[in-house]
């Protein structure tokens, strides 16, 4: 007889293969990470204006810890520093707002009392230059018909008083709420510091503080420079506008000069617009001389102080502080437009410093004094074209190509 091999039995087809040990671990590591995701998101969400209002504070310790710590040098405790620092820096915006308020309230009401002899005198013009004969009469209703749809929108929203009041007290809250974290962020910078590098390990922890230190020089030193350079441009046109008979001199300096530098590229253009409208109002010569001492001015600033003033701190290309500004706005609308600059110039010294750089090959392209060409790409054998150091002359262009092709 022979033997039968021996052979299994074979599976029931309701029969199930057992689960895989990982796979229930792995699922409630899934269910625990989107449920942490979702409370952060959140928690991020209900929390977004206090980590704006914390934002601002940081970067306004930053730019006035460099003060703090020049007093606190001078055997001054961090507190009182601190306060004598936000004291000086808030008495100067209050200067500026108070000043620019009250040369815009009396701005407006000279113009609307100023309207209706402009009005004819702009019609008598007209009608005598182009032979029309269009009626002062009619277009003053039409003026008062405007201004009339401006008062009821005025008293409308004047009864809105509620409305208005809790804006008010928002901002008074949100920036006291900016004042008391910049102190304390400032005054108790070291400690803040030593609380967070004792949770990191110490290569962590050097450069942690690095990247600190560059941000206090960096922020500060840049704010510093643009304050320097704002309050010269705000003389310069002080004095012009003394000279020239203008209306408002001071609050108008100020306004230039504080509009020109911290804003960039377009500030120029509109702090120096308001101006030449003040003064036109004078006289159109005044316009003009105004006009030709803002052009003349900006150059002298840009090709003379400022690269003087700027090259201990930063200097911003202008193309990447607009970049910066109108990043800085969609990300955080107008918070944002103001912390682009500080965070600008801080990215911009942290890549200068981690990004590593190599030796630049000469060529015409990168030369910026011979334009490309002909005569450009003709070099003389015993003459380098470049004498800087790290920079190697240039080889023949058939060379160039073949390597090129090599590659």
């Amino acid at each position: 007889m022979s033997a039968q091999s021996p052979h299994r039995a074979p599976l029931r087809p309701d029969a199930k293969s057992p689960m895989p040990s990982w796979l229930p671990r792995a699922m409630i590591m899934a269910v625990w990470t989107v449920a942490a995701f979702g409370i952060a998101w959140w928690l991020f969400v209900r929390l977004q204006n206090l980590l704006v209002l914390l934002l601002i504070a940081l970067f306004l310790a930053l730019a006035l810890e460099p003060a703090v710590n020049w007093l606190h040098r001078r055997r001054w405790p961090r507190g009182p520093a601190t306060g004598a620092v936000m004291s000086v820096a808030f008495g100067v915006l209050a200067l500026f707002l108070t000043v620019l308020g009250s040369m815009l309230l009396s701005q407006v009401v000279a113009f609307v009392e100023a309207l209706p002899t402009m009005t004819r005198s702009a019609m008598d013009w007209i009608n005598s230059t182009f032979n029309t004969s269009f009626s002062p009469t009619t277009l003053l209703s039409e003026i008062s018909g405007v201004s009339g749809l401006v008062e009821q929108y005025a008293s409308s929203v004047a009864g809105n008083v509620l409305g208005a009041g809790t804006t008010l007290l928002v901002l008074i809250f949100n920036g006291l709420a900016i004042a008391l974290f910049t102190f304390y962020l400032c005054a108790d910078g070291p400690r803040f510091r030593r609380t967070i590098c004792s949770v990191l390990p110490p290569r962590t922890q050097r450069e942690v503080l690095r990247a600190w230190e560059i941000a206090i020089d960096k922020t500060g030193g840049y704010i510093y420079s643009r304050a320097l350079l704002a309050l010269i441009c705000a003389g310069a046109h002080y004095l012009a506008l003394i000279v020239l008979d203008v209306q408002f001199a001071f609050a108008l300096a100020l306004w230039v000069g504080v509009l020109s530098q911290f804003i960039p590229t377009v500030g120029t253009y509109i702090g120096g617009a308001v101006p030449v409208m003040v003064a036109l109002m004078a006289g159109p010569w005044q316009a003009l001389w105004m006009l030709v001492f803002i052009t003349v001015y900006q150059q002298f600033e840009n090709y003379v102080l400022q690269p003087r003033i700027t090259a201990k701190t930063l200097d911003m290309h202008p193309a990447v502080a607009f970049g910066s500004v109108l990043a800085g706005a969609a990300v955080l609308n107008a918070p944002g437009a103001l912390l682009a600059l500080p965070v600008g110039a801080s990215l911009q010294t942290f890549l200068s410093i981690y990004i590593k750089r190599y030796k630049v090959e000469g060529h015409p392209l990168l030369d910026a004094e011979a334009p490309p060409g002909p005569e450009a790409d003709r070099v003389e054998p015993d003459k380098p074209v470049s004498e800087s150091p790290g920079v190697s002359p240039p080889e023949p262009a058939k060379s160039l190509g073949k390597d090129a092709g090599q590659g």
